[in-house]
């Protein structure tokens, strides 16, 4: 009996033993690599709270299934990790929880990085692995050309999930899945439940927030699922997704002002079904989806308040080019575009986007997209505009290869193409379920969807109602309708963060002598106030911006700032987050000095610059933008600018790969006076049509007397921007040939200009632009 006995106490121990995990805390790099080195299925690693900084962690391991090796914050989100750092996996069944990535960047090529190293072994790449719950915010590069990826994919079924990731500014796309390898094709990843905070404008290409694959693995099976995410202001670029391989699906995801686009760049056999497009009804920079290559099945997703147009169109079908390269455009051919919703959007079918048939003299043949979409179906979607649009459906070349089926449009009474009886009128109303979602309602009971190839696998509608035995048509179907809540940000990212901020008022910090401007701003936070008593202040050392602040005069008279420092250094050096306003101030240099200028290098983050109601003097430079240095805004308003060497110089991405140093240029009712040379120059170079920004307006405003040292003998150069409006300016006695020479297969006007002794203001319809690839 006592043997018994005996004998199930060893038994259960030995189970208890069996089953305990193993829980190791550490408290340095040193002891985490041993206790990494050391691990067994079912080991937690705890890293305690705290700065963790200039730590490469490289997370070998072999848990299982059951038994996975964790490794984790001690309390989520207590766990920064700082300066020169970065996260590898390699093995089998690893997690990692609770992170904070902040003030610092990887020194390698990606921040977490599902590979160690190209050796070919199995404890160097990763299979079933999760980063999860974790956060990256601005952990970038000092520079902006570098280009690294916060999260890079290789292996199989690996899983990015519950993050917040947001802030990437320098080249290189947030996430990216690579396939070179046949380890990692038919990957199955997953990236699910994240949310993607703001990414500000790149200001050029290859500022993607996912890319699936490249250009040149884009002909391999990928199976990646990008599901249940919140894109928030994803604005890098054109292209928020840009889907590179085959038989990816997009489901559920919510694209909140956005401003780029889902797009099946190159690869084929992509399900993009039950997203939401949200716009604002006003920005046109919104997106929707844009379809290039073949198979894919676009199905059950709402668009709302999208204005975008072209590429940015709330559905753009693009022309393809005959036999492309792999990095080119390849026809559309075989998709399905069917029960989606679309409210209030601009036209919402744009076929032939991009055909560029007209620039056949500066292009190469083998960049003419002329290639129309064939074998494509569009049935059973519903359109509804407030205001009537002109077309439902844009052809900028002959949709003549697609075919449209049984849909319903209320475009209030304003008459459009029916392609055959395939765009139906109908009276509709709304149903609202929430600010943003609204539910066409009033369909005729007789109208039925088209029952097309396949049409059977679409077998839910956007909010998972059953769609068999249902003949309705558009996203929602009307049964089991309930608001979805797609912008309550607890149903994304990590548990333990948010990024609302409370707003505060601005805190004003009265100034009445030269010596504690610095001091004042360096005690400010974001959005205060500066405000200068009468009087003039004499400054020998420049300022630093480097946070969000306001520098005014109190009163309606304006202080006076002269500026002695050194020559070719500035009076407000723009550092990384630093945005400035400038109000009611005069500023005077030295003839050989700086008013304003970003740092030479390492502008890890943008910077911002506002002037109004304010005169600048004898500068060699009114704003001198250094290579790698971008702001999304410059504005000048209601200013004069007078006797300077140089005016406002964003000219020196000079690599002519599609970058640009701000996308926002304004200036409005200001006075340029014996500027001698840059007096505008703002410059982006390659072509490529995935960089279509660059924006400026230059209106209601004199210049007298500038450009005598402009070499080309233009007055505002502003080559490769692709959004130019000169409008109801006044040109006098400048000696110049040409006041602006404008790309007139862009969108570059003028108008309502006087000239007078200035020579003229020509359109060149193509310019010859150097191809970035």
């Amino acid at each position: 009996m006592k043997k018994l006995i005996l004998s199930l106490i060893v038994a259960v121990l030995l189970m208890s033993c069996e089953t305990q995990n193993n829980t190791i805390v550490v408290s340095d790099i040193v002891t985490l690599n041993e206790a990494m080195e050391n691990s067994s299925p079912g080991d937690e690693i705890v890293m305690q709270n705290g700065v963790w900084k200039d730590v490469q962690i490289k997370f070998r391991g072999k848990g299982t299934e059951d038994k996975p090796i964790i490794l984790r914050a001690e309390t989520p989100g207590k766990v920064s990790i700082e300066g020169k750092s970065y996260l590898k996996f390699g093995g089998q069944f690893l997690v990692v929880d609770g992170l904070h990535f902040k003030n610092g960047y990887s020194p390698s090529n990606a921040v977490v990085d599902f590979k160690i190293s190209h050796k070919d072994t199995l404890d160097e790449i990763a299979n079933n692995c999760k980063f999860t719950n974790s956060v990256i915010e601005d952990f970038n590069k000092p520079k902006r050309d570098n280009a690294d990826l916060w999260v890079q994919f290789w292996g199989r079924h690996n899983e990015l999930s519950n993050c917040y990731i947001a802030g990437k500014t320098n080249r290189g796309p947030t996430v990216r899945v690579s396939i070179e390898g046949i380890e990692s094709i038919n990957n199955y990843h997953q990236i699910i439940n994240n949310h993607f905070g703001p990414r500000p404008v790149k200001g050029g290409p290859s500022g993607e927030t996912i890319q699936l694959g490249n250009s040149f693995t884009s002909m391999s099976p990928s199976y990646t699922m990008v599901a249940n995410n919140l894109f928030e202001e994803c604005n890098g670029e054109v292209e928020v997704i840009s889907s590179k391989t085959n038989f990816n699906e997009f489901k559920n995801n919510v694209f909140y002002k956005s401003e780029g686009s889902l797009v099946t760049r190159h690869g084929n056999y992509v399900t993009i079904d039950g997203n939401y497009f949200i716009g604002d009804g006003v920005n046109e920079n919104y997106g929707g989806i844009r379809i290039i290559n073949t198979g894919h099945w676009v199905t059950n997703n709402y668009f709302f308040n999208l204005k975008g147009k072209s590429f940015r169109s709330p559905l753009a079908v693009m022309n393809g080019i005959p036999k492309s390269p792999l990095n080119r455009y390849n026809q559309v051919t075989d998709v399905v575009v069917a029960y989606n919703t679309y409210v209030n959007c601009s036209s919402p079918w744009q076929f032939g986007v991009g055909q560029n048939l007209d620039q056949a003299d500066v292009l190469p043949k083998s960049e003419i997209r002329s290639a129309r979409a064939i074998r494509t179906t569009v049935a059973n979607n519903i359109v509804y505009n407030e205001n009537g649009l002109e077309s439902i459906v844009v052809e900028n070349d002959k949709a003549d290869g697609v075919t449209f089926k049984n849909n319903i449009i209320d475009n209030q009474g304003v008459k459009f193409k029916d392609f055959d009886g395939g765009l139906v009128e109908a009276s509709l109303d709304l149903k609202k379920l929430s600010d943003n979602i609204y539910i066409p309602t009033g369909v005729p009971d007789d109208f039925e969807a088209y029952n097309g190839f396949d049409f059977n696998t679409i077998q839910t509608d956007l909010l998972g109602a059953s769609r068999k035995d249902d003949k309705s048509v558009g996203a929602i179907t009307g049964k089991n309708v309930s608001n979805p809540n797609i912008l309550d940000k607890s149903k994304y990212g990590a548990t333990w963060y948010s990024n609302e901020i409370e707003p505060k008022e601005p805190k004003t910090f009265n100034v009445a002598n030269a010596q504690d401007i610095q001091l004042k701003i360096n005690e400010a936070s974001n959005g205060d106030i500066i405000s200068l008593a009468a009087g003039t202040y004499n400054l020998n050392q420049t300022l630093v911006i480097n946070k969000t602040i306001t520098i005014q005069s109190i009163g309606n008279n304006k202080s006076q700032l002269n500026f002695t420092g050194e020559s070719n250094t500035p009076l407000f050096s723009l550092e990384p987050k630093g945005k400035l306003t400038v109000n009611n101030l005069v500023l005077k240099g030295n003839t050989s000095n700086y008013a304003f200028a970003s740092l030479k290098e390492n502008m890890s983050n943008h910077f911002g610059l506002t002037v109004s109601n304010s005169e600048i003097t004898d500068f060699n430079y009114v704003l001198k933008a250094y290579k790698e240095s971008f702001a999304e805004r410059i504005t000048f308003e209601d200013t004069t600018i007078s006797n300077c060497e140089n005016g406002i110089e964003l000219s020196e991405e000079t690599n002519d790969k599609g970058d640009y140093n701000t996308e926002y240029l304004t200036i409005n009712n200001c006075n340029f006076n014996n500027v001698k040379e840059n007096v505008i120059d703002y410059y982006r170079g390659g072509y490529d049509e995935s960089t279509i920004g660059g924006n400026l307006l230059v209106s209601n405003s004199t210049f007298t007397n500038c450009g005598a040292k402009e070499a080309n003998k233009i007055l505002l150069n502003h080559r490769g921007i692709i959004n130019v409006n000169i409008t109801k300016n006044t040109f006098k006695n400048n000696p110049v040939g040409f006041v602006s020479i404008l790309w007139g297969a862009k969108n570059n006007v003028e108008s309502e200009n006087v000239l007078s002794n200035s020579g003229q203001i020509k359109t060149e319809q193509n310019l010859k632009m150097k191809l970035m690839y």
